[in-house]
């Protein structure tokens, strides 16, 4: 039976968002662990939480796209444009008989 500390992760980790499969499994590891020894799923859970946690607080902090993902919208938009173009052109010429 799971002792009040495991119960006390499991609602820890659902309340902070994780799904109830992972939660379980998270602290099921954390059970099994020997003394000094981090098991590998804790480990990566951990990892990940923290990966996201990063991203989140660079969304949060207001910062924008890249620069790259700015000249690439940029080239997008110009291409298209150019393709626009094009196409009237191609369209006008064909209907001069040119």
């Amino acid at each position: 039976m799971a002792n009040k500390r495991d119960k006390d992760l499991f609602q820890a980790l659902r309340a902070a968002g994780l799904r109830k499969k992972l939660a379980h499994a998270v602290t099921d590891a954390s059970r099994k662990t020997g003394a000094g020894k981090r098991p590998k799923l804790l480990v990566t859970t951990m990892e990940n939480l923290k990966t996201v946690a990063a991203k989140i607080e660079r969304r949060a902090d207001g910062k924008k796209r890249s620069k790259a993902t700015k000249k690439a919208t940029q080239t997008g938009n110009r291409n298209a444009a150019r393709s626009v173009a094009a196409r009237k052109t191609a369209k006008a010429r064909a209907d001069t008989g040119a």
